[in-house]
């Protein structure tokens, strides 16, 4: 387990990265960091898709960024509190399911699953895509999966 540093309350670029904190967790960071996401999905429910969707995109370009620049000041690539990731992922996961808590949960769980289990290609782009690219991108395909599942659950119900 990796300690969350003091500079995640000081520089806002950790901050942002940290998932504005919820990666300071104890244990299971990453989890902590999805369930953070999901108030952020519940206010972004109710805007058109082609808005949730320019938010996601800058989301997921701001966070390369931010990844990249707090896994290089703290000399760890993809530190375990580095969460901006999770939180695209779940967006992700979300884009074009209505808000309900059911939805919001179910979509927490199965983002979660595939972001631990990592099928392939995660797994090979979670351990060969270096930088900030590479801490997105696992996640960003994780929540492709995710999404997939997400949609056909609803086109089942």
């Amino acid at each position: 387990m990796n300690r969350a540093p003091a500079s995640i309350w000081r520089r806002p670029v950790h901050f942002l990265a940290f998932g504005l904190g919820s990666g300071a967790a104890p244990f299971a960071p990453g989890t902590f960091g999805t369930l953070a996401a999901i108030p952020f999905y519940w206010l972004m429910s109710t805007l058109p898709l082609g808005i949730y969707l320019a938010i996601l995109a800058v989301a997921t370009i701001i966070g390369i960024y931010l990844c990249d620049r707090t896994s290089k000041d703290l000399g760890v690539h993809d530190h375990s509190g580095i969460v901006w990731d999770e939180f695209v992922g779940y967006w992700l996961t979300m884009a074009a399911v209505p808000f309900s808590w059911q939805s919001a949960l179910w979509g927490f769980v199965i983002f979660r699953v595939f972001d631990v289990i990592k099928p392939w290609p995660v797994r090979t782009v979670d351990r060969r895509v270096a930088g900030g690219f590479g801490i997105m991108a696992d996640d960003v395909l994780a929540g492709i999966y995710a999404w997939s599942v997400m949609h056909v659950w609803l086109w089942l119900h």
